[in-house]
């Protein structure tokens, strides 16, 4: 019988100096409103790497997998470079390596560390890393408090919301790559122990059809978006069905159970193709353990 592990998007690649013509603040966003919605990404930040020990934070089990810490420290680089050091005159910077150890992809920054080796870098320790935040977050307050006397306040206050968005698609990075992290532990550990709730009995999957045609997508030009989400673009789509609910852990046992991964009729080619060449059983985070039951 197969178990999932119980526990639980991308960075930007490009430098923002050749792109932030494409990033764009609301009218009449106020410093207050701004400063509070930068204060709520930061606490979420913290709140999701909660959880966790300081030595899951360090862990890079793979390469496309980076450290919790590493991303708390990356998304804190981000408003230290971009906003505080050339905003505030007589900003010192929290330590002189960082900017080495938590660049990402800008080249123009200056040279970075080697993303395949984040999880080595021991130090700082997380304790250091949270003071980084700390502290960063501090000058961001005064700067909030200042903001309507600066020029160009705009420009400025849309450099804030993308640095905002930007922490969000860590967010979402540090719950995927941390759910890698504990797979590859033989203890199984969860990042948040929750009894899951029984939605197949409470909620029969039913489908809904929805008619084909000529559908608009994408970004209108209203409030912030990143560049590859606009221009606002009509697709063609054929009719297609949509379920009342996502897929749950017992369904989808259910298919494999029922020969899922040995029937082609259920997979595109490049598909089938893959599940033959890498012998797939199962979704990776699952494991087989002979015992009855379903989770």
């Amino acid at each position: 019988m197969f178990l999932t592990h119980r526990p639980f998007g991308g960075s930007m690649k490009n430098g923002f100096k050749a792109r932030s013509s494409s990033y764009h603040l609301a009218a009449g966003v106020a410093a207050g409103d701004l400063a509070g919605r930068y204060a709520d990404v930061r606490a979420l930040s913290e709140r999701i790497a909660a959880p966790l020990s300081p030595e899951d934070q360090q862990v890079q089990s793979m390469d496309d997998v980076s450290p919790t810490k590493w991303h708390l420290a990356h998304v804190t680089w981000f408003f230290e470079t971009f906003v505080l050091k050339p905003a505030v005159p007589d900003y010192e910077e929290f330590h002189a390596d960082f900017n080495y150890l938590f660049n990402s992809y800008y080249e123009g920054i200056g040279t970075r560390h080697a993303r395949l080796e984040r999880g080595l870098l021991t130090r700082p320790a997380l304790q250091d890393v949270m003071r980084y935040r700390a502290h960063v977050d501090e000058v961001m307050d005064a700067l909030f408090n200042r903001l309507d006397d600066i020029d160009d306040a705009e420009s400025l206050a849309s450099l804030i919301e993308l640095g905002m968005h930007h922490e969000q698609q860590h967010q979402e990075l540090v719950l995927m790559d941390i759910k890698h992290v504990l797979s590859c532990n033989p203890m199984a550990p969860a990042y948040r122990k929750k009894v899951p709730a029984g939605v197949r009995d409470t909620h029969p999957l039913t489908w809904f059809g929805v008619s084909g045609g000529i559908y608009e997508i994408g970004h209108d030009g209203a409030g912030f978006a990143f560049d590859n989400e606009g221009p606002a673009h009509e697709v063609l789509v054929n009719d297609y069905e949509i379920a009342s609910r996502p897929v749950t852990n017992g369904e989808f046992l259910d298919f494999m159970e029922d020969g899922g991964y040995e029937r082609p009729e259920f997979w595109h080619s490049d598909g089938w193709a893959a599940v033959n060449r890498e012998n797939w059983s199962a979704p990776l985070y699952w494991q087989e353990n002979g015992a009855g039951g379903r989770d």
